[in-house]
């Protein structure tokens, strides 16, 4: 009996060891970021991350700022804000929204946004992911003014994860011992929803990039390699899954024409592709690999062309050490529907410059990079 026992104990542990090899293959824990640089300077005003960004196609680009992600780094007690930059101006700098209704600015934490404009009367519509308190709601703004958002509506449901800081009394580095994989998942896991992808005046796809409100739990689904995490639909009329085997579902966009639907696995490092059809229904098409932990999606409103900002390394990412800061990573996917999309890497660096890229938004030439606590880059691609 002991030597089964001590058969079984040595198999468990073999197994966990395998477990966290593959853990730190997740992580491109040994990756290292080669330079490419481009012909960038700082944005203005922006000195606590840019987390997403989305233009429009007169050029008018929104940013969501002053993220506070638990687990990483914040330098501002601030609440978050939006910014709005045009593009087509000659010196484009940033200017604070004004936000006006209800809504609590205080604990305003914006994450993922996207903008939808009606055709009927070209109104601008902000879709916001917002972080309150660790919770997980989507805030829907007008823009009526050059410098004005007026808070329209406040949306929460259960389908849309709302998650509290994981607990402490019960975390996984009580289990593992090791610190570095708790700040791993507690970065997955704090919150919940991560992207959105407005498709009408009140209704949208988001992401969300955990299932378990436990982070033990999801750290299981995670060195189990057991996708659970999903897409939701939201409108007035219903509620629903839409897509679903995300090890963590985190950005998301759509195709010039409407038709397909990009969603990015971070922790699996690829991007899905889906058709969208009938009745908001998504057909899944294809994955393609992009060999990062690519964050938020942008799309060229002419080419198609996908823009994804991108974490090299994750294990430099969620221990920072400001002597050996994560790097930013832009990769852009050309022809993505075809048998072979072709991948470039656009934009590089070791963390000198930028730390910890989460989004590349291209127009006309330009590319605007945006990263979770630091800075933004205004890039020349010419």
């Amino acid at each position: 009996m002991k030597k089964v026992l001590a058969a079984v104990v040595a198999a468990f542990a073999a197994f966990i060891g395998y477990k966290f090899l593959k853990l730190n293959e997740m992580m491109l824990a040994s990756r290292e970021m080669p330079v490419k640089h481009l012909n960038c300077q700082y944005l203005k005003n922006i000195e606590y991350g840019a987390e997403d960004i989305t233009i429009l196609k007169d050029g008018l680009a929104f940013l969501s700022t002053g993220l506070k992600y638990p687990g990483l780094p914040s330098f501002s007690d601030e609440p978050g804000k939006i910014y709005i930059l045009d593009l087509l101006h000659p010196k484009p700098t940033p200017v604070e929204l004004q936000i006006k209704g209800e809504l609590d600015l205080n604990s305003f934490n914006p994450h993922g946004i996207s903008v939808y404009t009606d055709e009927a009367d070209d109104s601008v519509y902000l879709f916001v992911v917002n972080h309150p308190e660790h919770k997980s709601q989507v805030e829907i703004f007008h823009l009526v003014q050059e410098d004005t958002l007026v808070h329209l509506k406040t949306i929460a449901h259960p389908l849309l994860h709302r998650c509290v800081l994981y607990d402490q009394s019960l975390t996984v580095s009580h289990l593992l011992h090791l610190t570095i994989y708790k700040r791993f998942i507690s970065l997955i896991v704090s919150f919940s929803v991560n992207d959105i992808l407005a498709v009408g005046k009140e209704s949208f796809y988001a992401t969300n990039d955990h299932y378990f409100a436990s982070d033990v739990l999801h750290f299981l689904t995670l060195i189990l390699d057991y996708p659970m995490c999903e897409v939701v639909y939201y409108s007035p009329e219903e509620v629903r899954v839409a897509a679903n085997g995300f090890l963590s579902a985190n950005g998301i966009n759509i195709s010039p024409d409407k038709r397909y639907i990009y969603v990015s696995d971070i922790v699996g490092h690829d991007i899905k592709v889906y058709e969208r059809q009938q009745g908001e229904q998504l057909r899944f098409l294809k994955s393609v690999a992009v060999g990062s932990l690519c964050d938020n999606i942008e799309v060229d409103h002419r080419t198609g062309d996908i823009w994804l900002g991108c974490h090299p390394n994750g294990q430099k990412l969620v221990k920072y050490d400001p002597e050996d800061l994560a790097g930013s990573e832009v990769i852009r996917i050309k022809n993505i529907l075809s048998e072979k999309p072709v991948m470039s890497l656009e934009y590089g660096d070791d963390g000198h410059v930028l730390v910890a890229s989460t989004v590349a938004a291209p127009f006309e030439g330009k590319l605007l990079i945006g990263s979770i606590f630091h800075k933004a880059l205004y890039c020349d691609l010419k």
